[in-house]
């Protein structure tokens, strides 16, 4: 037995039957489940039959997979404009939790579970961790946010049900993470991956040596990173850098996760299916070429979502990785093809920013964002520029500050700290604004 085939034959599964189904075999399961998906949608969100008859199509149209190009996209606008319930395609007492992310207005992206979804989640969170190197006998220590981000309770749930020992202590006061990590012998960590070289910087700066920490896996996503960090994370922390993808809208993290030859991470095409597509024209793109990744749903209940496009630009292989997983994977996404900033986790648009800043008394319409990287966080700065009839002294101006600091906090949920300029100190353009100026490499 050669080397590949003998860690294909030790590579633990958390369930071997569906991940190392034969693709002949895969394909003809989600060409059954995606049959059922587009009736489901069909019969129970009005706006979906919508989409549907505008396109002329209905689902007795799709005979393959492939007839999925004559279908609908669908994008966060869909779920803006039916918020915050209206594309469920169950009763809302069927509902068992909502979660939401960011859109580009002040109302939020809203997802929906039934019993059922939740069940599926933890399971492919519990796959995922297992094809990361995750036993049941680890220590799991989740930094992810908690709440309306599916993050932390995402990982939560698969950690739980895979018989992890799960700490969760979610985002923040990072000097008592750190000890928590050390007294308590965390195997896994699972956050940003910013938050990580974070943690690691404090772990150095309080004299913890690595060999303290009993960290042996960390589970990174929500953000995009690169191998630069992925090596950095390892040599500081001492762990296996894993990549793991996922969105809100489709289901949250555990959509595909990397397995330990971290080569590309295994999307579960037994309850998703994926294409490539190319972002103007939005047509099909072969295997292995480069363009937005778009998922359609296979068995999500109670949401449904028909060719979402994630705007993540990324490729997708089906030649076999050494684990024996026969799943495609998804290559490192290497950008977006909109405008949207992650900080630290979180969604942010420019125009969220704008929405909360036109208007407000004092403030004249002119403002820039400044993305910089601290301590290995991203942070974000607003420059407001106070109006010219409004007061200018010191008082005044941090008065200012405050209230928008403020109402961003509220309306956007992120921390940022805001600047007060004086008339004429925001630069002007004297084509398109540039509203983001990213220093961010230059702090790197």
């Amino acid at each position: 037995m050669n080397r590949q085939a003998a860690r294909r034959a030790t590579a633990p599964l958390y369930d071997p039957q569906a991940e190392t189904m034969p693709r002949r075999d895969l394909a003809d399961l989600q060409l059954a489940r995606l049959r059922k998906t587009l009736r489901h949608a069909y019969d129970n969100v009005p706006h979906m039959r919508r989409r549907f008859a505008e396109t002329g199509v209905t689902p007795d149209h799709l005979k393959t997979l492939a007839d999925i190009r004559h279908f609908p996209f669908t994008g966060k606008a869909d779920l803006r404009d039916n918020y915050p319930f209206d594309l469920f395609a169950v009763p809302r007492d069927e509902i068992v939790r909502v979660h939401a992310s960011s859109g580009t207005t002040g109302k939020p992206i809203v997802v929906g579970y039934t019993a059922a979804d939740i069940r599926v989640w933890a399971d492919l969170m519990a796959r995922s961790l297992v094809g990361a190197g995750v036993t049941r006998r680890d220590i799991v220590h989740i930094a992810y946010g908690y709440g309306l981000f599916t993050g932390g309770l995402g990982a939560h749930y698969g950690a739980e049900t895979l018989g992890c020992m799960v700490v969760p202590v979610s985002g923040g006061m990072t000097e008592r993470q750190v000890t928590l990590m050390r007294d308590f012998g965390a195997n896994v960590l699972c956050c940003t991956p910013s938050y990580a070289l974070n943690i690691a910087e404090v772990a150095e700066a309080s004299g913890i040596p690595r060999g303290a920490l009993a960290l042996r896996v960390g589970v990174f996503g929500a953000e995009p990173w690169s191998e630069a960090m992925r090596h950095e994370l390892q040599t500081r922390l001492g762990l296996q850098a894993i990549d793991i993808y996922g969105l809100s809208e489709i289901l949250g993290p555990g959509v595909a996760c990397e397995c330990t030859e971290q080569a590309g991470l295994h999307g579960w095409e037994d309850h998703f299916l994926f294409e490539v597509v190319d972002p103007k024209t939005l047509e099909p793109l072969p295997l292995g070429e480069t363009g937005e990744l778009v998922i359609t749903t296979l068995s999500k209940v109670a949401l449904p979502m028909v060719r979402y496009r994630t705007r993540d630009i990324t490729r997708l292989t089906d030649e076999p990785c050494a684990c024996g997983r026969s799943h495609v994977r998804i290559m490192r996404v290497t950008g977006r093809d909109d405008d949207m900033m992650i900080i630290r986790g979180i969604n942010v648009y420019p125009s969220q920013v704008e929405s909360v800043l036109v208007g407000l008394p004092g403030i004249a319409p002119h403002y820039q964002i400044v993305l910089t990287r601290e301590q290995a966080l991203d942070q974000m700065a607003v420059e407001v520029e106070i109006a010219p009839d409004a007061p200018r002294d010191d008082a005044a101006r941090a008065r200012i500050a405050r209230d928008v600091q403020h109402r961003i906090k509220s309306t956007i949920g992120i921390s940022c700290r805001v600047a007060a300029m004086l008339p004429g100190e925001v630069p002007r353009s004297q084509g398109k604004a540039v509203r983001v100026k990213d220093e961010r490499h230059k702090t790197s």
